[in-house]
């Protein structure tokens, strides 16, 4: 069993945070999904008032960038964050029987109680250096897994914002158009 994990809050670092689906299911394998993920995403980041410098959500993961909150901190900010997203989504399937056949609708299995893993992985960003490559590591992951032939074609993260200046669901801070 892996030893508790270690937290550094208070530094005023970024975050970059990754959390996957539970079993690495993907639970935001639709676009309904992902685009319900990125309006809570909107709401909790108003609620905690943090920056977010950007993000991607894939299938089975998500990662964002984060400032540290004026309320709570990082932990609290997740924890909102699945939790709503886990209820809104999970909602309809809890309402049919259980001994139904496993059925996919909107991309939940209708048996499944678990939505996230119970973890999430924080990595603080301490420099320009590292926020630009954890940009970049974010805005292509779609690419990398094959989703999509280039960044600009993944409707679900910063790079057209960042890009473009397209305007984003989620706000984001900090732009600096064509850096990427």
């Amino acid at each position: 069993m892996p030893g508790r994990l270690k937290r550094i809050y208070g530094l005023r670092d970024l975050h970059f945070v990754t959390c996957s689906c539970y079993r690495r299911l993907p639970m935001l394998g639709t676009k309904h999904t992902r685009d319900v993920f990125l309006r809570i995403f909107e709401q909790v980041r108003r609620k905690y008032k943090f920056e977010v410098v950007g993000y991607v959500v894939m299938p089975e993961h998500f990662h964002i960038l984060i400032g540290e909150p004026e309320k709570g901190n990082p932990s609290t900010v997740l924890q909102s964050l699945k939790q709503t997203v886990a209820k809104r989504l999970l909602k309809p399937a809890r309402r049919r029987r259980s001994h139904q056949p496993m059925l996919w609708k909107e991309g939940l299995p209708n048996h499944s109680r678990h939505f996230w893993q119970p973890r999430f992985y924080d990595f603080n960003v301490y420099s320009n250096e590292k926020r630009f490559e954890k940009l970049r590591y974010m805005h292509r992951n779609p690419v990398k897994r094959g989703l999509v032939a280039s960044p600009e074609l993944w409707t679900w993260s910063s790079f057209r914002a960042y890009m473009y200046g397209e305007p984003s669901v989620v706000k984001i801070d900090g732009l600096e158009p064509k850096t990427l």
